[in-house]
């Protein structure tokens, strides 16, 4: 059910047969040039494919030709209700936009964007959220339901189509996963428009990437969505290595470790947890297309593990490295992440 239309956000494709892309937000503020810059060059490093970043002033337009010039990803100029902040984002070379045109107030208005936009095939994302829902949406439906999230939605785009302009991107966030999900499967039945994933105040790194997890990876996994946005209250990378790990536990994206590991038991001799998180720490940015097994013992570990193509299992102050369920040899426990890199290096 992936969407039948498709964008292009500078040189990434959203939407039709595209990949699933990532996506995050700049958190430093827009008058930090140095600091934004800065950031969005980690984020690029880390695997974010799309950097949208807030351009709340004429002052922060200077922003948008400083990150081009620093990245190669695509840049997104979020806004809200002024559409000169708009216009000048296009001219200063911005690849897509973020801005609701219900907001920003007249049809001439509305149409100058579109112009501009279509001028340069710079792609628009409507984002509507339950707090953001226009006051005859809410009073039909009393409160912030999925068919709400998705009439507003629809509603904002109509509001482009009339001066011919398509080149759009939905998103319907919700702090409630259930709530989302369900907006989600209704705009996808109701248009063809690509749709941009996320779970609005989602929380700090432990819940927030719970709660995307659910509700990003039940949509994906069903066929629903093109771009995903996973939202903490947090450094705005772990944003983009959960986006990473959400995507490949599901099975959309190959490249890079995918960790297998138990949950320790009575049998465990070993620090696993410790050398777990150390191995996964080492590996974060190894783009091998490998599965890597930490297991906390000799018993069940290698046979458990046995699709992994690289792994280790505990023993009494020791451990085993094993290939697809073959032991290799025995290590000291202070020895075993050493000896497990070093085979990944060989692989």
């Amino acid at each position: 059910m992936a969407s039948k239309l498709q964008v292009s956000a500078g040189n990434v494709k959203i939407g039709g047969d595209a990949e699933v892309t990532i996506q995050s937000m700049l958190n430093v503020p827009s008058t930090d040039i140095e600091g934004s810059v800065k950031q969005a060059i980690e984020l690029e490093k880390a695997g974010c494919q799309i950097i949208r970043a807030a351009i709340p002033n004429m002052d922060a337009v200077k922003l948008i030709p400083k990150l081009k010039e620093a990245v190669s990803v695509p840049i997104v100029a979020d806004i809200h209700f002024d559409y000169k902040l708009a216009l000048e984002a296009c001219a200063a070379g911005v690849d897509k936009i973020r801005i609701n045109p219900g907001n920003i107030g007249s049809d001439d208005k509305v149409k100058a964007v579109a112009q501009a936009c279509n001028a340069r095939n710079i792609p628009i994302r409507i984002g509507v959220n339950s707090g953001s829902l226009e006051k005859e949406i809410l009073a039909k439906y009393d409160h912030p339901t999925p068919q709400a999230l998705c009439d507003s939605a629809l509603y904002h785009a109509s509001l482009l189509e009339k001066f011919d302009f398509h080149n759009i991107v939905l998103s319907m966030k919700s702090s409630t996963v259930s709530t989302m999900v369900k907006a989600y499967e209704l705009a996808a039945q109701q248009c063809d428009y690509p749709l941009h994933l996320g779970v609005t105040e989602a929380g700090t790194e432990r819940m927030g990437i719970i709660k995307s997890a659910a509700g990003i990876g039940s949509l994906l996994l069903h066929g629903v969505g093109d771009t995903i946005r996973v939202s903490l209250t947090d450094d705005p990378v772990k944003e983009v290595y959960a986006a990473n790990d959400i995507l490949k536990a599901i099975d959309i994206r190959k490249g890079g470790i995918q960790f297998v590991s138990c949950p320790t038991c009575g049998r465990t001799r070993i620090d696993l947890v410790k050398i777990a998180n150390e191995v996964q720490d080492r590996l974060r940015d190894c783009k091998k297309d490998l599965k890597v097994a930490v297991m906390g013992c000799v018993v069940n570990g290698p046979g458990e593990a046995r699709e992994a193509d690289i792994g280790i299992a505990g023993g009494d102050g020791c451990g085993l490295v094993f290939k697809k369920g073959e032991i290799l040899y025995k290590v000291p426990e202070n020895k075993l992440v050493d000896a497990l890199v070093e085979e990944v290096e060989k692989l």
